[in-house]
């Protein structure tokens, strides 16, 4: 095993990840700063693959107010109102230090002002984007502000578990395994980041970079920290329907559908006349997806398996200046936006829930931080198109001076040996039987038949015995002598912290016993003041799940504010918290 020692550890190679890096080495250029990504830094992760953009209050008609009531009004109001506050402030200054210090470029009105677009949830035009490549250009300017800085990169190695102090009260670091070599690398820091992304891969289809699997909210799992909400997982409305490729699922970005286009069933309606008759196709994420799902399995779906999405009538210029790259990769699999209907089906895209955070990323474990889809409370229930890249951004930044001031005020300490020694003896070569790939497909239609966009007592049941069976064969596969380049060996480590967030997903939809944003109760349909709250899970040190529900702190607005009863307060609103315990 290679030991190696750094101030700062952030695991991780997305936009949080890359913004994080840099605004810890700015703060402080004499900190070792050390970026471990799984896929290649700059080259992977979900923030490359952003079509729609950013959202942010730039014109004089839009507000901060505006904004955050609409993520609040979309997050179904059980966000944690302080990050979302900070979420929507934060935005422009992040904006303009891409702009002015890293060199991004977004698309421009004729006056010269930032191109600001429509997307489904909000009640103004605040998306910034570069077309609807906005990931591709956020990723090579912050990869150009990283390649530009001291900071260590270590290309395609993975996270294996975080490392705690003999006491486990602090994490001092993790253990990585290297892609090419298999070589194991216990990392010693005194701050550690996870910002790996969430886990939609977990589904069968899904719009999500592949290499996702859920890896940091599963490490710290395993440590004994804190989540928040992981019953809210999102599906976009729009995948591209591509066959058994790999494609199917990409998501075709809803600002085709801000801009006009209609969604319609095989019987040639537009059937979001039925389920949003005001919104129609600009609808929240949820309501469009669950309603694209239900004429599906009412029968009015294609032949194979999906509806139609029509931009016709936009015109061929429109689609080629808005929308280059979806026009070209519609092309790729045999569809022209501009004379054909194109097949899309609901697609897995985006974890609400994740680690509970604080104002400064902090998690429930001291040492320990999250940003990006790592962490949970922003979103809520359901996140707006445009903030998921603005989340990815503001936080990042936060995390980064986060990151640097804890690291500068605390010494190093030593991982614990013997937990170190069981980590390394996990991972040593064993027999054993069955296929990795054959389980991924496995876990992928049950989580998609029983544990998606919509569940009940049956199916939530359901999911529970096929976990039960799929972790029991996980951990009957083998383990190579040789863990280089093994294929096999890592899809084996994808599938248990894959079922470790199904199980984090399956418990909090069973508690909650009410439909509220992405998450959907056939048994349950209304939304109910009950469960106006948040649902907190954590492994204890016995292995047993603990469960909390408490009820949202309206520190900033309270139900009947956005719905307009009453003037929004001036100071802020802190009624006493409320707790119930389960233990399982």
């Amino acid at each position: 095993m290679e030991h190696r020692t750094c101030d700062i550890l952030i695991i991780g190679g997305g936009g949080a990840a890359l913004y994080a890096a840099v605004r810890a080495h700015d703060a402080d250029p004499k900190l070792r700063i050390v970026l471990a990504s799984k896929g290649l830094v700059g080259k992977s992760g979900c923030t490359r693959m952003v079509q729609g953009g950013y959202n942010v209050v730039l014109h004089p008609e839009d507000s901060f107010e505006k904004h955050y009531d609409d993520t609040l009004r979309g997050g179904g109001m059980i966000n944690n109102q302080e990050l979302a506050w900070i979420l929507v402030t934060q935005a422009p200054e992040r904006i303009f230090e891409l702009e002015n210090a890293f060199g991004c470029y977004f698309d421009r009105n004729e006056d010269g002002t930032i191109h600001q677009r429509a997307l489904a949830g909000q009640s103004f035009n605040r998306t910034v984007h570069r077309g609807d490549l906005t990931g591709i250009e956020l990723m090579s300017r912050l990869s150009e502000q990283v390649l530009v800085r001291d900071i260590e990169v270590l290309d395609e190695v993975r996270g294996v578990d975080l490392l705690l102090d003999p006491h486990h009260e602090r994490v001092c670091g993790a253990l990585l395994v290297d892609f090419h070599s298999g070589a194991l690398v216990a990392v010693s820091a005194r701050a550690v980041l996870l910002a790996t992304g969430g886990a939609a891969p977990l589904y069968r289809i899904t719009a999500a970079s592949l290499e996702k699997s859920g890896d940091g909210m599963a490490m710290a799992f395993r440590a004994g920290a804190e989540f928040v909400d992981m019953e809210m997982m999102q599906f976009h409305p729009t995948g591209l329907m591509a066959g058994k490729s790999v494609m199917t699922g990409t998501v075709l970005e809803e600002g085709l559908r801000g801009a006009g286009g209609y969604l319609l069933n095989a019987k040639g309606e537009r059937y979001m006349q039925r389920y949003d008759p005001a919104k129609l196709e600009r609808s929240t994420r949820d309501r469009v997806s669950r309603s694209s799902f239900l004429e599906i399995r009412a029968g009015r779906g294609t032949p194979e398996g999906g509806v139609y999405l029509d931009v016709r009538h936009l015109g061929k210029e429109v689609l080629l200046k808005s929308s280059p790259g979806m026009y070209k990769r519609c092309l790729s699999v045999g569809y022209d936006m501009a004379k054909d209907l194109i097949q899309v089906t609901p697609t897995t895209h985006f974890q609400m829930g994740g680690l509970r955070i604080d104002t400064a990323c902090r998690t429930s474990i001291e040492g320990l931080f999250a940003a990006g889809e790592d962490a949970g409370g922003v979103h809520g229930a359901n996140r707006l198109g445009g903030n998921g890249v603005a989340e990815s951004m503001v936080f990042g930044a936060v995390a980064g001076d986060s990151l640097a001031e804890y690291a500068k005020a605390n010494k190093e300490r030593d991982a614990d040996p013997q937990e170190l020694r069981k980590l390394e003896e996990r991972l040593q070569a064993r027999d054993g039987q069955g296929n990795a790939f054959e389980l991924r497909e496995d876990l992928g239609s049950v989580t998609w038949d029983h544990l998606g966009i919509i569940r009940s007592e049956k199916s939530l049941a359901l999911t529970a015995e096929a976990l039960d069976r799929i972790e029991e064969q996980t951990a009957r596969l083998p383990i190579p002598c040789d863990r280089g380049t093994n294929a096999a060996f890592h899809e084996r480590m994808n599938l248990e912290n894959l079922v470790s967030i199904a199980r984090l997903i399956h418990a909090g939809a069973s508690l909650r016993k009410e439909s509220r944003g992405s998450h959907y109760r056939e048994d349950y349909p209304e939304t109910s003041n009950e469960y106006l709250a948040n649902i907190f899970l954590k492994r204890e040190a016995d292995g047993s799940l603990r469960q909390e529900i408490r009820p949202v702190q309206f520190s900033r607005r309270t139900p009947k504010d956005l719905a307009g009863e009453t003037e929004i307060p001036k100071e802020k609103v802190k009624p006493g918290a409320q707790f119930f315990t389960t233990e399982v």
